[in-house]
């Protein structure tokens, strides 16, 4: 009897560690996703995609519809932001800049030049600064135009009438460029600054106007939203009272 007993603690025993060994086994999850590493700047630890050539989009066949608003948001490696598109002030700048985000010209490239203070600068599928969609366009900016915060301008060579614009585009962070009124106003930031000026702290000081970013920060995809504005009622006319 002391013999069989004695077999039976020693079964339990080696059972219960049996189970105690499977319960600490930690489960596997093969689909989890690892957290996306940041950078010291806060940002996505990400790599520079590959250049793309450009040169070979179709020009917007025209305006955008006067009836409707348009708005482009910029999903970047940095966080997200929103311009508000003003087709009135650059109504082929406005055109474009919708065609190419529309078309994902500016999905996966860069913010090729960042100038602390002053201006990030994107656009270009060759990360060069002289790449462009194949075409221009040109929108005489008025005489009074500013480029003070948030403001979204379309870049051209200096060589370039006023006005002048391709793909390349860039948003003032300082809190006034103190550019004169030769560039397209595309918008305006209304949502995402905060963004904007985390990129815009991303460039080196040592390169002057240069604006080297001291790391990759990527456009990932630029998406347009339309909206139709509703229309005003229109006021009934008085009628002069008959005597």
């Amino acid at each position: 009897m002391r013999r069989l007993t004695a077999c039976l603690i020693l079964l339990c025993v080696a059972f219960a560690a049996g189970c105690g060994s499977d319960a600490e086994k930690p489960k596997s999850d093969s689909g989890a996703k690892a957290p996306a590493t940041t950078t010291a700047g806060g940002c996505k630890d990400v790599k520079a995609p590959k250049k793309k050539p450009g040169g070979s989009e179709q020009r917007p066949s025209g305006p955008l519809d006067s009836s409707k608003t348009y708005t482009a948001k910029l999903e970047t490696s940095c966080g997200d932001f929103t311009i508000a598109l003003d087709q009135k002030a650059s109504p082929q700048a406005a055109a474009s800049f919708v065609s190419l985000s529309r078309s994902g010209f500016f999905d996966d490239t860069v913010f090729h030049r960042i100038v602390p203070g002053f201006v990030i600068q994107g656009g270009d599928p060759t990360a060069s600064g002289t790449g462009g969609p194949g075409y221009s366009t040109r929108d005489a900016p008025p005489p009074d135009a500013q480029y003070t915060r948030g403001v979204v301008a379309m870049a051209k060579t200096a060589d370039e009438p006023a006005g002048t614009a391709g793909s390349q585009f860039y948003v003032v962070t300082g809190a006034d460029a103190g550019l004169p009124p030769e560039y397209a106003v595309v918008g305006k930031v209304t949502d995402g600054i905060d963004t904007v000026e985390k990129i815009g702290k991303l460039g080196d000081p040592n390169s002057g106007e240069a604006g080297t970013p001291s790391e990759p920060v990527v456009i990932e995809k630029a998406t347009v939203t339309e909206v139709t504005t509703p229309s005003k009622p229109k006021k009934k006319r008085k009628r002069a009272a008959k005597d």
